[in-house]
């Protein structure tokens, strides 16, 4: 298997804590977004959505998108609860990760980090929007230890990716005890 991926994405992260953590074997090969390494002619014949992370498996079918990567590499494993319920569950987690939570505590990363931009310069909606999704985690995680539960599931991963680093984004997580104790379990258990 093939992972193509810009290590500084937290959703290429995901991919690579996954694999590592199921010890499936993959040959990372470094794709530098911010250089257009996802815009090539030679990538966009694998995903036209010149997006990472892909991971083209070992027959040479391509799959993009962080979340239905992760979810196909964890079949069968322990991340995926086996109870039907808490599987969707996680799933109502991974989806609300990728449209209530990435979309503001990611891009006011990117903004900082990348493109070099003060807190300051931050669309105040965004960072509204960023403490919501840590206030709706601190709030069920102060109720259970993982996101579904008592044991580490893909919401776990797919949310750990940029809440971790959610203050170079500006985001502080001290009024956060439930999460930051959920951060270092999670990177207890990824062994990170």
């Amino acid at each position: 298997m093939k992972i193509y991926g810009d290590s500084n994405s937290g959703n290429c992260q995901k991919v690579k804590w996954v694999s590592d953590h199921l010890s499936l074997p993959y040959a990372w090969i470094e794709v530098d977004t911010m250089k257009g390494g996802s815009r090539t002619p030679e990538f966009l014949k694998l995903n036209g959505a010149g997006q990472v992370p892909l991971v083209v498996l070992d027959d040479g079918r391509p799959l993009a998108q962080s979340n239905a990567i992760i979810r196909y590499l964890a079949r069968d494993s322990s991340l995926i609860p086996q109870s039907p319920y808490l599987a969707a569950k996680m799933d109502e987690w991974l989806f609300w990760e990728q449209y209530s939570h990435e979309p503001y505590i990611a891009v006011c990363r990117f903004q900082m980090v990348y493109l070099k931009k003060s807190l300051g310069d931050l669309d105040t909606d965004k960072v509204k929007r960023g403490y919501a999704a840590l206030a709706l985690m601190e709030h069920q995680l102060h109720a259970t230890a993982f996101l579904v539960g008592n044991s580490m599931t893909l919401a776990d991963v797919s949310l750990l990716a940029y809440t971790r680093v959610a203050h170079e984004g500006g985001f502080h997580l001290d009024g956060y005890a439930s999460v930051r104790r959920w951060i270092g379990a999670c990177e207890k258990h990824l062994k990170l």
